[in-house]
């Protein structure tokens, strides 16, 4: 995991044409907004300014808009990059359902150790992807800056124009880091996506967290294996109230937020066991007192 300090931009504008004009950052997937999807992806930075509309988000955003409204990547870039402070620039597009921290940690970490100008991911075509790059602030500053005065504005030149004058380092996007939501085909797939077997938890334990506010990272095999436990060893309702309780007890505990939560299951484990052997204890008891039965019965006859 890399310790370099960035902003972030996400661009959140745009006319939407293919899916009706709608208002594509609002889409919803797996319960989530597209935008708040990407904006779980860069809850590292320092700053994270929004170029678009205000809408609600679960993160507090810095909110801008580009200069005229609807005039392309370059001018809502160049809005964003003026109220970011740091030496790096994390940007993204909001309708990437599937980007991860991962994936922003492997761009910040190559654009550290190649000393390049701009590390942006590359998707599985061999296409450069600029909405999901990290950039050196300066020389990005300078890059608009120049092709402002060359071509009198921003307005609607395309982003190649801009990354062309800038030394890359490209990095291999992951199976659905590029993916984007340009038409509702895709949405329905992305929707699809997350309902997959071994995908579902891990997208509905990030959306939980995102809807309540919490960010930590919690060991799903252990509540779930907990869970079994207490359903097993006790009854089933008894499963979704122990993992309740864990949690009650591990934010009541403070301190290590993963660790209490470690801590806390442990305890209820043990206990759930106890509770499963008292219960063989008392079946095999039955068991021995029957046996015994039939056989004084077996005598008396």
């Amino acid at each position: 995991m890399t310790t370099t300090a960035y902003d972030a931009i996400v661009l959140a504008g745009g006319a939407a044409k293919r899916l009706g004009g709608v208002d594509k950052p609002g889409v919803r997937v797996g319960g989530r907004t597209l935008l708040d999807r990407v904006l779980g992806a860069c809850r590292g930075a320092g700053t994270t300014v929004v170029v678009g509309g205000r809408r609600a988000t679960v993160r507090p955003v810095e909110w801008v808009r580009e200069k005229p409204a609807g005039g392309g990547p370059l001018a809502a870039l160049d809005a964003g990059v003026r109220r970011t402070t740091a030496d790096s620039v994390l940007v993204l597009s909001a309708d990437l359902p599937f980007i991860g921290i991962g994936t922003v940690q492997r761009l910040l970490g190559a654009l550290e150790e190649s000393g390049r100008e701009v590390a942006l991911l590359v998707d599985a075509g061999g296409r450069d992807q600029p909405l999901v790059a990290v950039y050196r602030a300066e020389p990005l500053r300078r890059g608009l800056a120049l092709l402002a005065t060359e071509h009198g504005s921003l307005f609607g030149l395309p982003l190649r124009l801009l990354t062309g004058e800038l030394g890359l380092i490209r990095v291999a996007a992951g199976p659905l880091d590029s993916f984007d939501c340009d038409t509702w085909e895709n949405i329905a797939a992305a929707r699809s996506r997350i309902r997959e077997h071994g995908h579902v938890l891990d997208e509905w334990m990030t959306a939980v967290k995102d809807e309540l506010g919490i960010e930590l990272d919690v060991d799903t095999g252990l509540l779930l294996d907990l869970a079994r436990d207490a359903a097993h060893g006790v009854a089933r309702p008894a499963a979704p109230l122990t993992t309740f309780l864990v949690g009650y007890a591990a934010a009541k505990a403070g301190g290590d937020g993963p660790q209490a939560v470690v801590e806390a299951a442990r305890k209820a484990a043990d206990l759930a066991a106890r509770w499963a052997q008292e219960a063989e204890e008392e079946a095999k008891g039955e068991a021995s007192g029957a046996a015994a039965g039939d056989r004084r019965e077996d005598g008396a006859g």
